[in-house]
């Protein structure tokens, strides 16, 4: 298998809707995102996978030094080796990689936050960091593309956030804002024991509308000139947003459910984006 297929099968096997945007790219596009998706993948993989943090953290350093080997031209890694060969065509700098294992590093220290302020510094590293890169890929000609690309990567992770939160509360994180669940009078108690609550309800509402501003922001800054090259952001936009409809129609049920849509409606999602864009 060589480094492409590897990265392809990374991102498929994923089960991420992302997948699904990136079939309606180029070849050349298509493998420069599937190697940096799966680069997410693989340094998201050891946070979540090793239970052991000093471990994660010895993973995540190697991590680091294979980033260096990457510049130096001498990656070891498949994915690396996918990264070193779409290098040449698209800028892709070093500290921004590296910017997204400060990210997934937060992981292993911080499993609570105290306001949306140190919320959006995590954001911003393992999301934003990540749709700068990938409107790199997908093309711009225009620097208000940078700020779509940021507010979009922080719109995918605030969706992340909302629709996992009974998942990341069994691994004992809440991302939720300390001061949010004060002023919804919900304990983090409740949270870790999955008790549902009226509060709560209203917590994730608030969480929906401030996901769906980051989505109007981004949406307001991409430019005409680039809306086509972007396709693949606005068809992820399409399916997260639909995502959130479907959370807040049942009841922000986060607790105890994981809210999905079928591999048929993202495929109609993506598709009817690509033909009004």
């Amino acid at each position: 298998m060589n480094p492409h297929d590897y990265c392809r099968d990374k991102t498929a096997k994923s089960g991420s809707s992302f997948y699904y945007s990136f079939l309606f790219l180029p070849q050349e596009k298509r493998q420069a995102i599937m190697a940096l998706y799966a680069f997410c993948r693989e340094v998201d993989d050891v946070v979540d996978e090793c239970h052991d943090s000093a471990l994660a953290a010895t993973k995540l350093a190697w991590w680091r030094r294979e980033v260096a080997a990457l510049y130096a031209g001498q990656p070891s890694h498949p994915v690396t080796q996918a990264l070193k060969d779409v290098l040449p065509r698209f800028n892709l700098p070093q500290e921004q990689l590296l910017e997204i294992i400060d990210g997934m590093e937060m992981d292993l220290t911080q499993t609570r936050y105290l306001d949306f302020k140190g919320l959006s510094l995590y954001c911003y590293r393992v999301a934003s960091v990540v749709g700068l890169l990938a409107a790199e890929i997908f093309g711009s000609t225009d620097h208000r593309t940078q700020k779509y690309a940021h507010d979009l990567g922080m719109a995918f992770q605030l969706t992340n956030i909302i629709r996992d939160v009974g998942e990341d509360a069994r691994r004992g994180r809440i991302y939720l804002p300390i001061d949010e669940l004060q002023r919804f009078n919900v304990p983090a108690k409740d949270i870790l024991e999955s008790r549902q609550s009226d509060n709560f309800q209203a917590l994730m509402r608030f969480q929906i509308e401030r996901a769906r501003q980051y989505y109007a922001q981004a949406l307001a800054h991409l430019p005409a000139a680039d809306r086509k090259a972007q396709r693949p952001g606005l068809m992820m936009a399409e399916i997260y947003q639909t995502l959130l409809t479907e959370i807040e129609r049942d009841g922000c049920r986060v607790l105890t459910h994981r809210t999905s849509l079928p591999p048929t409606r993202k495929l109609w999602l993506v598709f009817k984006v690509w033909l009004r864009s």
